[in-house]
């Protein structure tokens, strides 16, 4: 086996999103991952559709790399084989509520103790205090409680979820860098540790501009559609068959776009010379701006724009934006036994990302792991 992370065991007793995509990113990078699951499956096995051969493409979206084995801990052989393979593990990732893995022998000190060199990742929605730990998460309730819908929509309609369960990924993503992070103080101390990530600490942490609005300038901020509240042009403006995003996000990108549109004085119009102007004063610029805009085809700008260094783009839909990728060399898919997916998005010179197994059926490795797990 090949990756940065060649020779690690992860178990993975998580499910749904966050937990499975933090897993998934490490098994790309060579970890091997051995998926634990209830007799009914991974929740997300049955969200459909839309499915691909039977199977709901939102799992197959976050668990290729993985071997599947289906225990219930409530038997007492399939319990013993979790916690044989958590003593064997150099990575437990877990998304139980807090405390709930306590009854098995399965939470933190219960392995750590038979497993001192453990990370053992908890990923939660509102961490492992008595109030928290109360609380069911889902990556809906933590974009409505921190603040993230109140900010996406229309002003004067209604708050929107985000098109994605944004939050999951954030903590996934966090939950990945405590692990490579506990790893690196193991590989010096010999000893593990507990990770702990949470969907609302990751959701107050990725809202960045917009939360620390709130705690270092005292300002609540309110949905915008689509402008930005510190930056003026960074929104779609209309061209003649649709909307063009633009973003000038300093007076040399500013002065170049208008350079291109054919109106280079708005550069030096008192106005518009800097970017706390040109975000006050956006009611008067934007007008302008789009009476030349309208005048050509988004492509057509779109071109120009670019060439002259200027950040814009087409505002695609998913199939279109797979296919940019495609058009510019990235390589967004990679297929694995005829299961595409989409590549996972870290570049190596040496040690580059493998796509060794496609998403498993249920307990399909069970038997070999099973066998694995009760040899000496």
């Amino acid at each position: 086996m090949t990756g940065p992370l060649a020779g690690l065991l992860v178990a993975d007793f998580s499910r749904i999103l966050a937990g499975p995509y933090a897993t998934m990113l490490l098994a790309d990078l060579g970890a091997e991952v051995i998926k634990v699951e209830a007799p009914a499956g991974d929740d997300t096995r049955s969200w459909q559709p839309p499915v691909r051969d039977g199977v709901s493409t939102y799992y197959l979206a976050v668990n290729r790399n993985k071997r599947s084995i289906a225990l219930d801990l409530k038997d007492p052989a399939d319990l013993a084989a979790a916690q044989e393979l958590a003593r064997r593990a150099d990575v437990l990732v877990e998304n139980f509520r807090p405390g709930g893995l306590a009854r098995f022998g399965l939470d933190y000190p219960s392995v750590a103790e038979g497993n001192p060199g453990v990370i053992y990742a908890s990923i939660s929605g509102f961490g492992s205090g008595p109030r928290g730990a109360a609380l069911p998460g889902y990556d809906l309730i933590v974009q409505a409680i921190s603040g993230l819908m109140s900010l996406t929509g229309d002003p004067d309609a209604e708050p929107f979820r985000a098109g994605i369960s944004v939050f999951d990924v954030m903590a996934g993503l966090h939950a990945t860098i405590g692990v490579l992070s506990a790893l690196h103080t193991r590989a010096e101390s010999g000893r593990g540790q507990h990770v702990e990530v949470n969907l609302l600490s990751s959701a107050l942490s990725g809202l960045v501009n917009q939360s620390s609005a709130y705690v270092a300038g005292g300002v609540v901020p309110q949905r915008m559609g689509n402008s930005h509240p510190s930056l003026f042009p960074y929104e779609p403006l209309p061209c003649a068959d649709g909307d063009l995003i633009i973003t000038a996000g300093n007076n040399g990108q500013f002065r170049k776009l208008v350079e291109v549109l054919g109106v280079p004085d708005l550069a030096d119009d008192p106005r518009f010379d800097r970017n706390e102007k040109r975000t006050a004063n956006r009611d008067e610029l934007r007008p302008l701006l789009v009476e030349r805009l309208r005048t050509r085809t988004r492509m057509d700008w779109f071109n120009d724009i670019i060439a002259a260094g200027v950040p814009c783009g087409p505002i695609n839909t998913v199939d279109a934006g797979v296919a940019f990728a495609e058009d510019i060399g990235l390589d967004p898919v990679v297929t694995v036994d005829g299961i595409p997916t989409i590549r996972n998005p870290i570049t190596f010179s040496t040690t580059a990302p493998t796509y060794r197994l496609p998403p498993p059926s249920l307990d399909e490795h069970g038997t070999d792991l099973r066998k694995w797990l009760t040899s000496d």
